[in-house]
């Protein structure tokens, strides 16, 4: 036995001492699902795979792991998009896995808030606030598998961000082991704290590269009493963005959500996704997706929803609209929406880009962006839906049908992502959105991000993560 695994060897005894011989897992095949991106795209490496199941234990294993110069790769539910919860750099890495960090601490209806542990599902904490009849308003289609510590840690989005801003505007405070094994505790859930620096911050979106949340504070609001739930038909972007603008003035912070969906998504959904059908007699160009969530009384919401659609229509803006009448419809509406992803996987391979431009430069971007590609790519297909509330889109492209005769060798899949990617920089968007950098935007860091915020982001990595063991690879 060489020194080398030697050390390896009285490392994984440590380990186990720590956390129980049956949460060190180093067998080839019970790793794979740790280890694997769950689209399949890439599997890393891990010397072993551990699950503490407290804080103390968390910050045991970091010690650990500095002492033997083991990197660490924190994972939550693995539903990232960005090669974020896998090891991806040559170090020798465990995968800390917080699945066993799911308890719900405390609950204060009062208070509006709530301490929930790092692996506690999304779906879990939304069970328990609805139990007390309170909201926790964070929604992704992840939601049964995708953790808070993981949400937290990537700053998720999802579909009520118009309403209830990001994961960081959710979260009054975290519970984070560092580097160094240190356990910072800011779990006291105040709405003022004024006392220098904020340091939750430091820490959420930073996707472990830092330190590991082991629990948070999250706000919580009161259950809405109605909800109106419409599937509206435009002819245009430009519609789509006019109609943005007078819900707002209509329904003010009731306005919880504002899809945009393409025909080409609606097209795909209702191909691939049993169970599905057309709302509309005829297909048009684009449809919105709108939810109100109000504290009047239904019938109170309908009416004012009533004397809204009727200016829609005296404006031109409408085409067709169709307002839910039942839970059931509105879940049908809602799966238009959440199947175009699997809806696209089962299409064919695709690009992806979680993009943000400002919301008043979406119709223009659309336009100009799909015409780019139609001259310099033809036969590409792009797929556009997203959160147009927020200025989020999905600006996805299918290169299956390209016309490889009239394109560019240059313009392959990297390609196509640059183009779109020098598209959003120039519209003064962001190449990503609510994904994160992880492994796979690194490069796009270095292009799109001044060299003030790279050197500023350096330094915090050096601070906090001197010797660079906390998630390698990652975002820097």
């Amino acid at each position: 036995m060489t020194q080398g695994s030697l050390l390896y060897t009285n490392f994984l005894s440590a380990c186990r001492a720590v956390c129980g011989e049956q949460f060190v897992i180093t067998d080839t095949a019970e790793k794979q699902s740790f280890e694997s991106e769950w689209r399949g795209r890439q599997k890393g490496d891990a010397l072993a795979v551990v699950l503490p199941a407290s804080t103390r234990e968390v910050a045991d294993i970091v010690r650990l792991c500095r002492e033997a110069n083991v990197a660490i790769v924190p994972q939550g539910g693995n539903t990232g998009l960005v090669l974020g919860s896998i090891p991806t750099a040559p170090q020798t890495a465990i995968i800390l896995s917080t699945r066993r960090l799911n308890r719900v601490r405390q609950l204060d209806s009062d208070g509006n808030t709530l301490i929930a542990e790092a692996g506690c599902t999304l779906a879990a904490i939304q069970q328990a606030a609805a139990e007390v009849n309170r909201l926790f308003p964070l929604s992704l289609a992840s939601e049964g598998t995708c953790t808070i510590g993981g949400n937290l840690s990537t700053n998720a989005g999802g579909t009520a961000v118009l309403r209830y801003g990001n994961t960081r505007d959710l979260c009054l405070g975290l519970e984070v082991v560092t580097a160094n094994g240190e356990v910072l505790t800011q779990l006291h859930g105040l709405r003022k704290d004024n006392t220098g620096y904020d340091l939750k911050q430091w820490f959420i979106g930073a996707e472990g590269t830092l330190g590991i949340i082991t629990a948070a504070v999250l706000k919580l609001y009161p259950q809405p009493r109605s909800r109106c739930t419409a599937l509206l038909a435009v002819q245009s972007a430009e519609n789509a963005l006019h109609i943005l603008r007078l819900a707002g003035d209509q329904f003010g912070p009731a306005l919880t959500t504002f899809e945009l969906i393409s025909r080409v998504c609606t097209d795909l959904v209702l191909q691939h996704i049993p169970g599905t059908r057309a709302v509309f007699a005829q297909p048009y160009p684009y449809q919105i997706l709108l939810e109100i969530s109000d504290f009047h009384p239904s019938a109170h919401t309908a009416a004012v929803w009533e004397d809204f659609q009727q200016n829609l229509i005296q404006a031109n803006l409408l085409a067709d609209g169709v307002l839910a009448t039942s839970v059931a419809q509105a879940d049908a509406f809602w799966k238009l929406r959440e199947s175009i992803s699997e809806a696209q996987a089962k299409a064919g391979r695709n690009l992806k880009h979680d993009i943000a431009v400002p919301v008043s430069r979406i119709p223009e971007f659309v336009k100009q962006t799909e015409q780019l590609l139609a001259n310099r790519c033809p036969g590409a297909q792009v797929v556009c839906f997203g959160h147009m509330g927020d200025g989020n889109l999905h600006f996805n492209v299918s290169t299956q049908a390209v016309d490889r005769q009239r394109t560019p060798d240059a313009l392959n899949d990297e390609g196509v992502s640059r183009l779109i990617h020098d598209q959003v920089h120039a519209f003064g968007g962001s190449f990503s959105a609510e994904h994160g950098i992880g492994a796979m935007k690194r490069d796009d860091m270095l292009r799109y991000k001044s060299e003030t915020a790279l050197s500023l982001m350096r330094a915090v990595k050096q601070a906090l993560d001197p010797a660079g063991m906390m998630n390698p690879g990652k975002i820097l």
